[in-house]
């Protein structure tokens, strides 16, 4: 995860995408924001976890909490839950307009 990490902020892959996504979640009960969340979406299916069931387990993982950055890196802290990436992916990944943005990121 952590090479995975160095070549995106190298590349600037996560910070690109999260700019041209809606986040469409409103309130201030927004545990993490848009861009941790995407990098725990991506980095997870990287390394080999196949869907958001493993996100309970990897909330916790020093790695992982790591490579997501934001809230998670703070002491005492977690990377996004289960249920919070759950709503992540079919909640704001996949709306139209993000859907749209997402498959125009090749292109840059």
């Amino acid at each position: 995860m952590l090479a995975c990490r160095e070549l995106d902020e190298a590349l600037g892959l996560s910070e690109m995408g999260a700019d041209l996504l809606h986040d469409s979640r409103l309130g201030q009960n927004k545990q993490h924001q848009l861009l941790p969340l995407l990098r725990q979406s991506i980095y997870s299916r990287l390394v080999g976890y196949e869907d958001v069931n493993d996100a309970e387990r990897l909330c916790v993982d020093p790695a992982m909490r790591h490579v997501v950055g934001g809230r998670a890196s703070q002491p005492e802290q977690q990377a996004a839950s289960s249920s919070e990436v759950g709503r992540f992916e079919t909640g704001t990944l996949s709306s139209k307009r993000n859907l749209t943005a997402l498959m125009n990121l090749s292109g840059r």
